[in-house]
C-alpha cells in the first residue's frame, strides 16, 4: 500500500512540477528554468541530507558508474517535458510521456536491465500498452471531432 501511495504522490508532482516548470519556461527560457529548477533541487535535497545525516554517500565507488548516469537524464527530462507541454498541452503530453514510461519500464524488467529481475513480457502488457495508446489518439480524437461537428451543419 505504500508503494502504490508513493507512486501516487510522485505522478501528481510529476504533473505539477512539469506545469510549473513550463509557465516558468515563459519568462526565463527552458534552460535557465532548467537550471533553476534542478538548482533548487540540489539545495533541497542537499539540506535534508545534512539534516538527516546519512552516510551513505560515501559508499558512491561502489556503485556502477552508468548509473549515475541519471542526473543527465534528469536535466533531458526536465528540458524535453516542458517543451512537450509548451507544444502539445499538459493533458496530452503527460499522456504521451506515461506511455512512454511505461513502454521502457516493461522492456527494463522484460530484459532484466540495470540489475533487476527479468519479468516475462506477456499478452496482458501487450493489450494493456496498445488500450493506453488507443486512451491517447481518442483522446486527441475527441477534441477533433468535437471541433468538427461545432463547424460543420450538424449542430445548425
Amino acid at each position: 500500500m505504500q508503494g502504490i501511495l508513493f507512486a501516487v504522490v510522485a505522478g501528481v508532482f510529476i504533473s505539477m512540477q512539469t506545469v510549473l516548470n513550463t509557465r516558468v519556461s515563459e519568462k526565463v527560457g527552458a534552460w535557465a528554468t532548467t537550471t533553476i529548477v534542478l538548482g533548487l533541487g540540489f539545495i533541497s535535497s542537499l539540506s535534508i541530507f545534512i539534516m538527516m545525516d546519512d552516510k551513505n554517500l560515501l559508499a558512491i565507488g561502489h556503485i556502477n558508474k552508468l548509473y549515475l548516469l541519471s542526473g543527465v537524464l534528469g536535466v533531458l527530462l526536465v528540458y524535453c517535458i516542458m517543451q512537450a507541454i509548451r507544444l502539445l498541452g499538459p493533458a496530452y503530453a503527460i499522456s504521451i510521456v506515461l506511455v512512454a514510461q511505461l513502454t521502457m519500464a516493461v522492456l527494463i524488467d522484460t530484459f532484466g536491465w540495470f540489475g533487476f529481475e527479468k519479468a516475462p513480457f506477456t499478452i496482458n502488457k501487450l493489450i494493456g500498452i496498445i488500450i493506453m495508446i488507443s486512451g491517447i489518439i481518442m483522446f486527441k480524437m475527441k477534441k477533433n471531432i468535437v471541433q468538427q461537428l461545432k463547424e460543420s451543419s450538424f449542430f445548425k
